[in-house]
Order: C-alpha cells, then sequence, then structure tokens
C-alpha cells in the first residue's frame, strides 16, 4: 500500500493526470448529452418523433479532432504529454486544440498532489480526491455554459452524506473540520450543512429576486453550496460563502474596470463557491475558528 508519503503523493498525482483527462470528457461532452436529451424530450412534448441521433456519451464516440473528425491517436491521449507532443493541434489537419486540456490535467494532478499531503493514507483521502474531482468538473462547466447539472451537484451531495454516514466520527462533529480525521464530519453535522447551504443562497436569490425583480443566481448554486455542507458540515458555510463572495466581486470589478464588461453580463458563480471550498477543505481547521470567532461564535 503506497503509506510512505513521497509515494503516496506521487500516486495521486499520477491519477490526477488520469482523473483529469477523463474529467475534460466530462466537461466538454455531459452538456451536449443533455442539450440532447431536452431536445427529445420537447420533441416528445410537442408530439413529434424525437431526430433520432448518432450515440453520443462519456464513451461513444472515441475522442477525435472536432475539426477533421480524425480519432486521436492512443499517444496523443496521454495526459499533458500527448498535447506536447503534437505541439497543441491535431497530429491529422493541424487544427490548434485548446491548451485547457494539459491545464484541466495538471490542475486536478496538483490538487490530488497536495490532498494526499495533507490527509495521508485513508478514507479522508479518498473522500477528498472525489470531491476534488467533482469541484473542477463544476467549475469548468459552468464557466463554459453557466450551468451546474443536477448529474453532478446531487450525486455529490448524497456521497457527502453517505460518507459521513459510514465513515464520519460519533457525536455532534465539533467544529473541527479539515484534519485528516474530520472528514467527513459527524452525519448531523453534515446533514444539517445540506440543508444550511441550500437555503442561505435559496434565501439571498428569493430576496434578490423581490428587490430586483431579475434573477440572481441559479439553482444549481444553491445544490452545490448544500453537497459542500454535506461534505464539510455546516461549520464550513460561512467561511465558504465569504470566500467565494469577496473573490466573485472582486473578479467582477476586475472585468467590468479592466476589460469593460457590461454590469448586466452575468458571472457564473459556481467556480468561486468550487475554489472556496477546496481552500476550507484544506485550511479550514485554520480558517473556521476566525470565521466564527467573527460571527460571533
Amino acid at each position: 500500500m503506497p503509506t510512505e508519503p513521497a509515494v503516496l503523493i506521487a500516486a495521486a498525482a499520477l491519477l490526477g493526470l488520469v482523473v483529469g483527462s477523463f474529467l475534460n470528457v466530462v466537461i466538454h461532452r455531459l452538456p451536449r448529452m443533455l442539450e440532447r436529451e431536452w431536445r427529445a424530450q420537447c420533441e416528445e412534448l410537442a408530439g413529434r418523433e424525437p431526430v433520432a441521433e448518432p450515440a453520443y456519451n462519456l464513451l461513444v464516440p472515441r475522442s477525435h479532432c472536432p475539426a477533421c473528425k480524425t480519432p486521436v491517436q492512443t499517444l496523443h491521449l496521454i495526459p499533458i504529454v500527448g498535447w506536447l507532443l503534437t505541439r497543441g493541434r491535431c497530429a491529422a489537419c493541424g487544427v490548434a486544440v485548446s491548451p485547457r486540456y494539459p491545464i484541466v490535467e495538471a490542475l486536478t494532478a496538483v490538487l490530488f498532489a497536495l490532498a494526499a499531503l495533507k490527509f495521508g493514507f485513508g478514507w479522508p483521502l479518498a473522500g477528498a480526491l472525489l470531491l476534488i474531482a467533482m469541484l473542477v468538473a463544476l467549475a469548468f462547466i459552468d464557466l463554459d455554459t453557466q450551468f451546474l447539472p443536477d448529474q453532478l451537484t446531487l450525486p455529490l451531495l448524497w456521497a457527502g452524506l453517505a460518507m459521513s454516514l459510514f465513515f464520519g466520527p460519533a457525536g455532534d462533529g465539533g467544529a473541527g473540520i479539515g484534519g485528516a480525521g474530520d472528514l467527513p464530519p459527524a452525519l448531523a453535522d453534515a446533514v444539517l450543512g445540506a440543508i444550511a447551504g441550500y437555503l442561505v443562497l435559496w434565501t439571498v436569490h428569493q430576496a434578490f429576486r423581490l428587490a430586483t425583480g431579475k434573477e440572481g443566481m441559479g439553482y444549481g448554486d444553491f445544490k452545490l453550496l448544500a453537497a459542500l455542507g454535506a461534505w464539510l458540515g455546516w461549520q464550513a458555510l460561512l467561511p465558504i460563502v465569504l470566500i467565494a463572495s469577496v473573490t466573485g466581486a472582486a473578479v467582477g470589478v476586475a472585468l467590468i474596470v479592466g476589460r469593460g464588461r457590461s454590469r448586466e453580463h452575468p458571472i457564473p458563480f459556481g467556480p468561486f463557491l468550487a475554489v472556496a471550498g477546496w481552500i476550507v477543505l484544506m485550511w479550514g481547521d485554520a480558517l473556521l475558528p476566525a470565521a466564527l470567532r467573527g460571527f460571533g461564535g
């Protein structure tokens, strides 16, 4: 078993490269799969026969160039290495391949390695890796589509509750999060985190809509925060919301001032929630006491 720290970190990084490669598929294909389902449902509701389309899911068809449709060679599917070998271009037609593919792979590898460094070998690390992978996928899908699919947020929420049910500590869990022995939290803290996580943003959304008549955020954001509450406990919600709100506001101001972006142009909140959730996962044991003191806890 890879219990030596250096071996464990290296193994986690390699796993992160492989998982990151698969996440690229999920990020690209899942929204398109859902669009197909919605089109078919619309056709059925209209009383028409859905248009037959070729099979399209996370496994079929094989990875191929979107321009010339040539299947990607096995050697070029190796995370990061494949992109470097082709110099970021299709080996068949030479069209540019987005650098985001190796970025997602490298990012996932780094995040997995950091989690291994923090948590060590055991169930907390397994949970952390699953949470990180889902957060990466959700963040990039939201950046692309401004949509957080239930197909990811809801399984993530239930997985967090299941982790607490089977592997969480007994008792109320106290206020500790972020340590190898505190992920997952106690079941009561996880359930309260899921409930409060959803209600916090839902309440903000309803208040904003009543005040302005506009939609401030999507329901996917509520579900993502509920999932983070399930994984990290209700105590994590305050620092997550604070970090996400501050960074989101800072990025929004920077886009308006630096790039002249319209104030009416929506900015997805999911990536900021994902980043904040990761920060609390990694350093919540230091952030949480300060947040609770600031809140009067």
